[in-house]
């Protein structure tokens, strides 16, 4: 294996770097990730206005706070919304507050956009879509349902397919929660196991009005090159919008990109300039700063000691930004730093095993125990995906022993009774550190599927404030306190027993899971 001849083409810069003055907003420590801005806007904020949250309760209690306050915007991307009482709560939230809104004078300022995925959200008679038709009914003008279909999945393919199974092709994924100017951050779904009793991450950042500005239009963008839910349980897609599986699937994907690639530009361009006016407005002897009351009536905000960078990964529409960040952080993490990095599903793609066995940082890998993992006592062929993961995590341990990396890469498992396991996301400890300044956390599962099948959003949070590093810190202790290192004895217990039929279909089947 030659590492250095992997990681060659991540050593060049990906895009042309920006030859701007240094931002006043960003100090010194904060300058090793600025890179990532010539790929991304960049959003400086207060850790003051970042919480971590810890548990599947205080989300979904939060998600209906969240609801019942909202004046302007609800704006929620999921794989799907679950059918069952905690969810209709949600739905009642949702329904309260739109009708409130409807009785405040004037014409009603609340819109609610809701992103689910197509296949996700039709399975089954009662499902997303039912489950939603009565906001549709009773707001028409203020709620609109947007259904993703991959356009992978089309022609004699859509038809065989069966239901659940034709979800393998490509999925809508984001998970984004977002009111007013408040946004959350997670990986969950909106299910009632994700309220319950399935551990997640969950992170809110509190009056951003910019970030909570980008998701809107993200989540817009996409819905215009989705499918809309009506009234009736058709749907359609917006007039002059190419179909995604009966039209052309190039113009398709190209229309696409260039809506998603829209947004992140013109925020991008937004923040530059925002950057470029507050270091000018920040120079000595600048009319901002001599205004004596300024500070006191609050009209400064406080300056950033931390970075929201959004990075969006959409290979179907040849959209790639999350991956290039993803390897080159693994890439350029130096010797005796750490990277604490976990999946609920641990499929990794092969260029990031290839960037963990062949860099220098130390790995702590913290992945489902086959009893936590989401697929464990499922029907039918669904229920040997745990054992796969069990094939795919052995073969993972051997090669890191084959390489003598077993100090350095470390795998973990997760076990918890009665749960299940669905964190994903990194800490990043820099060397001689004892607290992570980099987080990355959202949908991507670091697997083939998060790269090449599905739409994925998540964030990079870094920070310099030493309580926000504090809370994430304690976000990582908390979750890896339920695990156990893994080690050769780990895979002769009885329950690690892999059937000889899905260690000869897992190699075949492993890009779909």
């Amino acid at each position: 294996r030659s590492s250095w001849l992997l990681l060659a083409p991540l050593l060049s810069p990906p895009v042309p770097v920006i030859t701007a003055p240094p931002c006043s907003l960003c100090p010194e420590g904060a300058h090793r990730f600025q890179w990532i801005r010539n790929l991304v806007p960049e959003f400086g904020i207060s850790s003051s206005h970042v919480k971590v949250l810890s548990s599947p309760t205080e989300f979904y209690e939060l998600l209906k706070a969240q609801i019942k306050a909202a004046k302007q915007r609800v704006v929620m991307a999921s794989l799907y919304l679950g059918t069952g009482l905690l969810e209709q709560e949600l739905v009642y939230c949702l329904e309260e507050t739109l009708e409130k809104s409807l009785q405040a004078k004037g014409s009603p300022d609340l819109r609610v956009s809701i992103l689910l995925d197509y296949t996700r959200g039709s399975r089954g008679r009662k499902n997303s879509r039912t489950m939603l038709i009565p906001l549709l009914q009773r707001f028409p003008e203020q709620v609109r349902v947007s259904l993703f279909h991959t356009p992978n999945l089309r022609g004699l393919l859509r038809l065989l397919i069966p239901e659940r199974f034709n979800e393998t092709i490509g999925l809508q994924h984001i998970k984004v929660y977002l009111f007013d100017d408040n946004v959350i951050l997670s990986g969950a779904n909106l299910s009632d196991l994700y309220f319950t009793n399935r551990q997640d991450r969950y992170v809110l950042l509190q009056d951003s009005p910019e970030i909570a500005d980008f998701f809107t239009e993200l989540v817009d963008a996409i819905g215009d090159v989705s499918l809309q839910l009506q009234q009736d349980d058709t749907v359609q897609m917006m007039e002059g919008m190419v179909h995604p599986y009966q039209g052309d699937k190039v113009a398709y994907c190209e229309i696409a990109n260039r809506r998603v690639m829209e947004v992140i530009n013109s925020a991008r361009t937004r923040q530059e300039l925002l950057h470029a006016k507050t270091f000018h407005s920040s120079q000595p002897g600048s009319s901002l700063l001599s205004q004596p009351d300024s500070q006191a009536s609050g009209s400064l905000k406080p300056e950033p000691d931390t970075w929201i960078y959004p990075l969006i990964q959409m290979k179907p529409f040849g959209i790639q930004i999350d991956e290039m960040v993803t390897e080159t952080l693994l890439t350029e993490a130096e010797r005796d730093a750490r990277i604490y990095l976990t999946t609920g599903y641990f499929n990794l793609t092969q260029a990031y095993m290839d960037l963990i066995l062949g860099t220098r940082a130390e790995y702590r890998i913290l992945l489902a125990s086959p009893e936590v993992n989401g697929f464990f006592g499922a029907k039918g062929v669904a229920g040997a995906i745990p054992a796969a993961y069990v094939y795919i995590e052995r073969q993972f341990y051997s090669e890191v022993c084959d390489l003598q990396q077993q100090q350095r890469v470390q795998l973990q498992e997760y076990s918890r009774a009665g749960w299940t396991f669905h964190a994903k996301g990194l800490w990043l400890y820099l060397a001689g550190s004892d607290l992570p300044c980099l987080t990355l956390i959202g949908s991507p599962n670091f697997g083939y599927r998060s790269v090449h099948r599905d739409l994925e959003a998540q964030v990079a949070i870094v920070t310099e404030n030493k309580a926000l590093q504090q809370q994430l810190h304690q976000e990582q202790e908390q979750l890896y306190l339920c695990s156990g290192v893994v080690s050769a004895s780990t895979f002769e217990q009885p329950n690690r027993y892999v059937k000889l039929w899905v260690k000869l279909v897992t190699p075949l089947i492993k890009n779909f899971f």
